[in-house]
């Protein structure tokens, strides 16, 4: 039986290979530093269980905790109350393999701001791939 509601919606999944290695790749979405370059202003550590923030503009800060952390392979965070995001890295000799998935989505749910999760995700969708196309030009600088 499957345990999937009919209102779950895909997760947003996007890989890449970036011309850099896999610690460059690691550092720059598993450190402060990094994340911030790329993506948003935070005060993210690189430890399980660890609560931190991302600096979401105009929406203000976006609570976040670390859930799962196995360098520099795996890093999986909660985002808001309602969505997970992961970082999955593999070593191509020299190049990186990353794969990004946003998970958490439903039909059902509105965000903190009242938007529905399915007209959010396509937007959604469309930003990643931009963000993605930033942190490969980070990385391969």
């Amino acid at each position: 039986m499957d345990n999937n509601t009919p209102d779950t919606l895909p997760d947003i999944r996007q890989t890449h290979v970036f011309n850099a290695p896999i610690q460059k790749v690691w550092d720059a979405v598993a450190t402060s530093e990094g994340i911030a370059a790329w993506f948003m202003p935070n005060n993210f550590k690189p430890e399980a269980g660890y609560e931190f923030h991302l600096e979401a503009g105009p929406f203000g800060q976006s609570p976040c905790k670390v859930t799962e952390i196995d360098p520099p392979n795996r890093l999986s965070f909660n985002w808001g109350k309602d969505w997970s995001l992961t970082f999955e890295l593999t070593d191509l000799a020299g190049k990186t393999e990353i794969t990004l998935i946003h998970s958490g989505w439903d039909a059902d749910k509105v965000t903190e701001f009242g938007q529905s999760h399915t007209q959010i995700r396509e937007n959604m969708a469309q930003g990643w791939a931009g963000l993605t196309v930033a942190l490969g030009k980070y990385v391969e600088a």
